[in-house]
């Protein structure tokens, strides 16, 4: 696939009169009418009400009101999130005209930022699986070779952003539900410390698993860790300030300057490299590489063990506990530890079909059921060139570590 342009690499554009929001919406247009009858990314479209919203904006930039890095730039929202007035289905078949008259908050954030909603993402019905094909609107496919899964349960998501569909999208993660369609399609999920970004208004009246609530993060899904860094300063509260204008620590912290920092600028922050995780050659090998590629960024290593003794799903009673306790229980020697995002490369359609959790979610759920903040990152691809993940897990509000690393790992990665 060919690179696309980045938010942090338009926003200032836009902001500069270089460009207007206006080109920036119909070139997402474009693409979705090109590759959407194919991949089939998005349940609905808006197609005039972004252009409407591209023209508002190229009108308030140009007399001096921008509202930040996301004012102008085309998102894509799951359709797990409410939208005023624009069906809201999670691909449910008897949710199929479900309209909501509010948006979700995090939907209202984005808009308040000047975002500019151009659709809703296809998904794994009801979030309830992991490869993307059970749908009322059809499956979702791998934008790479579709005859590939593009893993679940924020399939169209994924497949949008890694085809310049959009620019970023806003997600949920359950057990891997943003990561591993991340990694099947080579773009970057992160998932925040649990309540980090709001998920009031996910289908809002409509009944919910208390197990799924426990579990469910808000998420993103962008092109590279500087874009994830700038849309979870519009959605996350983890300075204790205003959601928008407030500091851009996290942005500061993804390394998406000039280059990887050298180890003089976090002389403390130590790596563990997880040594009980699942994964087939392919992912295996995908990620000693990736590791080696770390290694070059100077910090300290140890091996470690990702905490994969969690009660059995649905068991909340010791959540809470355990979610207070874990920072000593796995990261008192360590401040990120990283393991392959998904434990096998990624399946076929054929191989997939008619089993929704077929792609393994072994890596991945650990961090929804302790509330870790964990990101997927592009690490290279298999012996068939399918994307492979490499995932990397902080403390408890560690948003700004796993950033870091993660934006090191990006822009070594890239020379090497």
């Amino acid at each position: 696939m060919r690179n696309f342009p980045r938010i942090d690499d338009v926003a200032p554009r836009l902001r500069a009169g270089e460009i207007s929001a206006v080109e920036v919406v119909d070139a997402c247009l474009a693409r979705i009418e090109e590759l959407n009858p194919r991949l089939n990314t998005f349940i609905t479209v808006l197609a005039e009400e972004a252009r409407e919203q591209a023209k508002q904006a190229d009108a308030d930039i140009k007399a001096g009101r921008w509202l930040g890095p996301l004012h102008g730039i085309p998102v894509g929202i799951k359709d797990f999130y409410d939208t005023a007035n624009v069906r809201t289905t999670a691909a449910f078949e008897p949710f199929k005209n479900r309209v909501p008259k509010r948006d979700a908050e995090a939907v209202e954030a984005l808009k308040d930022a000047g975002a500019i909603v151009i659709g809703k993402t296809n998904m794994h019905q009801l979030g309830s699986g992991t490869t993307g094909l059970e749908s009322h609107f059809g499956a979702v496919r791998n934008p790479v070779n579709d005859a590939y899964i593009p893993g679940g349960s924020s399939s169209g998501s994924a497949a949008a952003v890694a085809v310049g569909m959009c620019y970023a999208t806003l997600d949920t993660d359950a057990i891997g539900s943003c990561r591993l369609p991340a990694a099947c399609c080579g773009v970057v999920g992160f998932k925040p410390t649990y309540g980090a970004i709001s998920t009031k208004g996910i289908l809002e009246g409509e009944k919910a698993d208390e197990t799924i609530l426990w579990l469910s993060h808000g998420a993103v899904t962008t092109r590279s860790i500087a874009d994830t860094a700038i849309v979870l300063d519009t959605l996350t509260d983890l300075e204790g300030g205003e959601r928008r204008g407030g500091p851009s620590r996290l942005r500061q912290g993804s390394g998406e300057a000039a280059g990887p920092p050298a180890v003089d600028a976090a002389p403390n922050l130590r790596i563990g490299i997880a040594d009980n995780f699942t994964a087939d050659e392919d992912i295996s090998s995908a990620f000693e590489n990736a590791v080696d590629v770390v290694r070059t960024l100077g910090y300290p290593f140890v091996r470690a063990s990702a905490p994969f003794d969690m009660p059995t799903f649905g068991d909340l009673r010791t959540i809470e506990a355990d979610r207070r306790t874990i920072g000593d229980r796995a990261f008192k020697e360590i401040d990120v530890l990283l393991l392959p995002t998904t434990a096998t490369a990624v399946l076929t359609v054929e191989a997939a079909k008619g089993k929704p959790q077929a792609l393994s979610a072994a890596n991945t759920m650990f961090a929804n059921y302790f509330g870790l903040p964990a990101i997927s990152v592009p690490c290279g691809a298999d012996s068939r060139g399918l994307p492979v993940g490499l995932q990397i897990v902080g403390r408890p509000a560690g948003e700004a570590t796993v950033l870091r690393v993660a934006g090191e790992f990006e822009v070594r990665a890239a020379r090497a």
